[in-house]
């Protein structure tokens, strides 16, 4: 097994290379009759899919044809006619509620059906790309990994990467997302069941430009809360040699370059041992 390793800003990549014999004619054969066992049930799943999925549009056909030749239309929303009671009612209206929802961290509070607060972290992402060669009658799969940033709304689990070290995440948001929904909603005169108000999902942004930022830690930019020092200049660890007000390329006696960069606050110990084998080309 090989590797090597390069990194440049948040992207970093390395590769590894393993070797295995051919396989035998036993092998391929049994390779070659499970595809075809695999083959025949996706065959067979597929068909019965495409049944039932077509059972299922012709049920919905038939149930809306009925609705449509049952429903009425109310005079009126503001208005409960009892001579409706039971039948299928069309009614047309402005959802209203009349309870504040909040999110009293932020200090959010509007009349709305629904309140989302949407999470994202960022974290390192790995991605993994294969492919398989021969070479020297052997057969040969070298395999990328690739890291880098990205603002995601779930925990990516480093512990599974292939290399943590340098890509560790955290292991719990900071702060989780949620959603707040008004208990009684109606259209005019008449109650949203559960059922219905569930169905209500149009979300748009709230614009936060005239709240004020909550607390010392978060930061309002634009649309946005974030929890950083400053989100606009991130911290980072950075070793190089001084020459007046700039950092530039240090050069060693082993006839190495180090110019390092990290996102994140790292001893310099620690951030020689992060990049120990990117010296040689972050030049």
């Amino acid at each position: 097994m090989a590797a090597n390793y390069s990194s440049t800003s948040t992207r970093r990549e390395h590769v590894k290379v393993t070797t295995g014999s051919q396989p035998g004619f036993l092998e391929r054969l049994s390779e070659t009759s499970g595809g075809m066992v695999v083959g025949l049930m996706t065959f067979l799943l597929s068909f019965y899919l495409i049944f039932t999925n077509e059972g299922r549009a012709l049920k919905t056909a038939t149930s809306l044809a009925e609705g449509l030749s049952l429903v009425v239309s109310p005079d009126s929303i503001h208005s409960v006619a009892p001579e409706n009671e039971g039948r299928l009612v069309h009614i047309i209206g402005a959802l209203r509620t009349s309870k504040l929802l909040s999110d009293p961290n932020y200090g959010v509070h509007l009349p709305a059906v629904k309140l989302r607060r949407h999470v994202e972290m960022y974290q390192w992402v790995e991605t993994e790309e294969s492919r398989e060669y021969t070479e020297d009658g052997q057969v040969k799969k070298e395999t990328r990994y690739s890291y880098n940033t990205e603002w995601r709304s779930e925990i990516i689990n480093s512990k599974n990467f292939d290399r943590e070290i340098g890509h560790k995440n955290p292991s719990a948001m900071a702060v989780e997302s949620f959603t707040a929904t008004a208990p009684f909603v109606q259209i005019g005169r008449f109650f949203l069941s559960p059922g219905l108000i569930d169905k209500v999902d149009n979300f748009k942004p709230l614009s936060l430009s005239k709240l004020e930022d909550p607390h010392v830690d978060i930061i309002r930019r634009g649309d946005f809360f974030y929890h950083s020092e400053n989100p606009k200049y991130p911290e980072v660890t950075v070793i190089a040699r001084q020459r007046g007000d700039q950092l530039v390329p240090f050069s060693t006696k082993s006839g190495d370059t180090l110019l390092l960069l990290h996102h994140g606050d790292f001893s310099a110990e620690w951030t020689g041992f992060l990049s120990f084998e990117t010296w040689s080309t972050l030049a």
